[in-house]
C-alpha cells in the first residue's frame, strides 16, 4: 500500500516538474477527476474586491420605477415619452410600480431617464 503524501511533499515534487510535465499531469488530473483547472481559478476572486470590479464592468442598467409620486400625470407623460407605450400601457406601468421602465440600457441612458421621471416628481431606482 502507497503511503499518503503531505501537502508539502506534493509541492516539493511539482517544484521538480517542467512546465510540459506540469501540463500533462493537469490533463491527466482532470480526465481522472472529470474537473477543470480553469475552473477553480475562475471562481478564486471572491469577497468585496470581486464585487466592486463586477460593478465596475456593468454596462447594462435597469430605470425602475419605484413610485409615481404626487405627479402622476406628469410622471405617466415621461414614461410615455421615454418608451414607446400608449397612453393606457402607460398609466398601467405607473399605477403598477415598482415596475421596470427601462431595461438594459447605457448607463448615460438610464441616468437620463431617471432624472426625468425624478423631475416629474416619481421615485426611481437605477439598477
Amino acid at each position: 500500500m502507497a503511503t499518503k503524501l503531505s501537502q508539502e511533499e506534493l509541492l516539493e515534487q511539482f517544484e521538480s516538474l517542467t512546465l510540459i510535465e506540469l501540463s500533462e499531469f493537469v490533463k491527466a488530473f482532470e480526465e481522472k477527476f472529470d474537473v477543470t483547472a480553469a475552473a477553480a481559478v475562475a471562481a478564486a476572486p471572491a469577497g468585496p474586491a470581486a464585487a466592486a470590479e463586477a460593478v465596475e464592468e456593468q454596462d447594462e442598467f435597469d430605470v425602475i420605477l419605484t413610485g409615481a409620486g404626487e405627479k402622476k400625470i406628469q410622471v405617466i407623460k415621461v414614461v410615455r415619452e421615454l418608451t414607446s407605450l400608449g397612453l393606457k400601457e402607460a398609466k398601467d406601468l405607473v399605477d403598477g410600480a415598482p415596475k421596470p421602465v427601462l431595461e438594459k440600457v447605457a448607463k448615460d441612458a438610464a441616468e437620463k431617464a431617471a432624472e426625468s421621471l425624478k423631475g416629474a416628481g416619481a421615485s426611481v431606482e437605477v439598477k
